[in-house]
């Protein structure tokens, strides 16, 4: 895929994350899934289906884990994967590693407002994982959050 291809991608991902519900304590984030033939396979958003799923989670929980199509798939979400969590036993950072998904596109890092020191992107690039952080949306995908910001 295309660097035009990734931002066309994280801009529909962005107008995911403005579905979701807000909620003091935690971000709003769209995530999908994106084959190797361009095709979208799934998507999902924080708080899509209850109060304490993230949209990586959500996305990733549409698709059998054995689906053949998730090798070669790209996975964009708005914001880095969570490396730390307490609502859930894995974090979505560990979701991704036990998935076929080698490419990640982020449009921002997490601050460090709830989590002191989130290292997604470290962990998943350590573990072979292409992850491309689309710097030129960071804001879009932030204004979405401006609730946190304040």
């Amino acid at each position: 895929m295309t660097h035009a291809d990734d931002v066309t991608w994280m801009e529909r991902a962005i107008a995911l994350s403005r579905k979701c519900p807000p909620a003091e304590g935690a971000f709003s984030v769209g995530a999908i899934i994106v084959g190797a033939d361009g095709e979208e396979l799934t998507h999902g958003y924080s708080r899509e289906t209850d109060a304490h799923v993230h949209a990586e989670e959500a996305a990733l929980a549409k698709l059998p884990a054995d689906d053949p199509r998730l090798a070669g798939a790209t996975l964009y979400s708005t914001l880095e994967p969570c490396s730390e969590r307490k609502s859930r036993p894995l974090t979505c950072t560990q979701l991704i590693l036990r998935s076929p998904v080698r490419r990640v596109v982020i449009a921002w890092r997490e601050p460090s407002l709830l989590v002191a020191d989130c290292v997604g992107v470290e962990t998943l690039s350590a573990d072979g994982i292409e992850v491309v952080e689309l710097q030129s949306l960071a804001a879009q995908a932030r204004a979405v959050n401006e609730h946190l910001l304040q």
